[in-house]
């Protein structure tokens, strides 16, 4: 039987091999790198660093059990394949659209959302999935993935594919053990994989954020370009509150709320009632944010995520994530804009007074400044001569905030 014939039919046979992680099979999962045939010995190199030693075997043997099952295959083995590394590898701040998910509570649902948000996501677009929660990182339990992850040659570490997904986890830095860091190594740790892992392109980033306002939530919004950010919450009133506080902290670090998913909002018993798991709260009023969606306390939610795949529920949280991110308003910063950081008082307005006035109607000019640019706002007012807010005199007058020491604005000479 010719070459080419034979490797058609053990590919064949290979497609009806499932990978245990996830609802595909070997192929569609990516863990079959190559099919070598010379002359009826067949060798399949197969990705398997994504399994722990007893995944491995049985991953193994199921390849090679139906290689060595094809008509015209006389020798069968398998053999790992060399990680994979992107052919020009990015960071983070090079992916173009990152989405964080946070809350203030454990318990609430935060994983579960984050690693099905990106499942969803990946029905149409190459995702990466970032669990930063680094004293209690799950998502690789979640998407069924044991093991060590590997480094390329520049000693990057390299994220684990599963499915369209590339994962990238604490968890996967170790045998199973405890991760047990104080503030400064968590914080050199996660700056660490923020910085060297080897991403290969992904459209889209979902980071899951530890729970809580400390550190760890701190240094990714520090190191990390967050394009936006969703709250997980529950129903019940303490998490409600607690919600709505972590608001100022996101807010004074530049990063958009998009708004809040509601957890385990409710349950439908096998009478085919629905009941409430917590008392009543008005949480989209309570917090002064749309609510993204209202997740049931279901089978089906507490089901393995799947990537490509999620509850119809979960696909419309996707969506109106996407439409929002798509919504956010942020201002271009252009190369010529003035940079008052770092600057005395007497140079601010000068840069400012000296850029202005060069400027034609209907032209305008980018500051970046590292305090609030409302006094800038108000002296360009004075400037024509006029009183009042600056946006009521100016013929544009914009403030983006993009951190804790990082304001842009623009004004428009009229």
């Amino acid at each position: 039987m010719p070459d080419t014939e034979l490797r058609e039919r053990v590919e064949a046979a290979l497609r009806r091999v499932e990978d245990p992680r996830v609802d595909m099979n070997v192929f569609e999962a990516g863990l079959v790198e190559e099919v070598r045939v010379d002359d009826g010995a067949v060798a399949v190199e197969a990705a398997l660093e994504g399994f722990d030693g007893t995944a491995v075997e049985s991953v193994t043997e199921a390849i090679a059990t139906a290689t060595a099952d094809v008509e015209g295959v006389e020798r069968a083995h398998v053999e790992p394949a060399a990680p994979a590394a992107a052919d020009d590898p990015v960071s983070v701040t090079e992916i173009e659209t990152v989405v964080a998910v946070a809350s203030t509570k454990g318990g609430v649902g935060k994983t579960t959302v984050a690693t099905q948000l990106a499942c969803a996501l990946a029905a149409d677009e190459s995702i990466a999935l970032f669990d930063a929660d680094i004293y209690g990182p799950n998502v690789p339990s979640l998407l069924g993935v044991d093991g060590v992850i590997r480094a390329d040659e520049d000693d990057r570490p390299i994220p684990v594919s599963v499915g369209p997904i590339e994962l990238m986890s604490a968890d996967l830095l170790t045998e199973g053990g405890p991760l047990a860091w104080r503030g400064a190594m968590a914080h050199d740790a996660l700056t660490e994989l923020f910085e060297s892992t080897a991403w290969s392109d992904p459209e889209t980033m979902v980071i899951d954020l530890p729970p809580g306002t400390g550190d760890v939530a701190l240094t990714t919004l520090q190191e990390v370009p967050v394009d936006g950010v969703v709250l997980v919450t529950t129903p019940f009133h303490t998490s409600v509150e607690d919600t709505r506080r972590s608001v100022e902290l996101f807010e004074e670090n530049g990063v958009p709320v998009l708004g809040t998913v509601v957890n385990m909002d409710r349950f439908t018993c096998d009478c085919g009632r629905e009941h409430d798991l917590f008392p009543s709260e008005a949480v989209g009023e309570a917090m002064d944010l749309p609510v993204l969606a209202r997740l049931p306390f279901d089978r089906e939610m507490q089901a393995d995520p799947s990537p490509g795949s999620a509850p119809d529920a979960v696909r419309a949280l996707a969506a109106d994530v996407r439409e929002r991110l798509d919504g956010v308003d942020r201002i271009a910063v252009p190369d010529d804009a003035v940079d008052l950081r770092g600057r005395p008082p007497e140079q601010r307005f000068e840069r400012v007074r000296d850029a202005f006035a060069s400027l034609d109607s209907g032209e305008r000019v980018h500051v970046v400044s590292d305090r609030d640019p409302t006094p800038a706002g108000e002296f360009l007012v004075e400037l024509l001569g006029e009183s009042g807010a600056p946006s009521a005199v100016l013929g544009e007058f914009a403030v983006d905030r993009r951190g804790p020491d990082e304001w842009v604005f623009v004004a428009e000479r009229p």
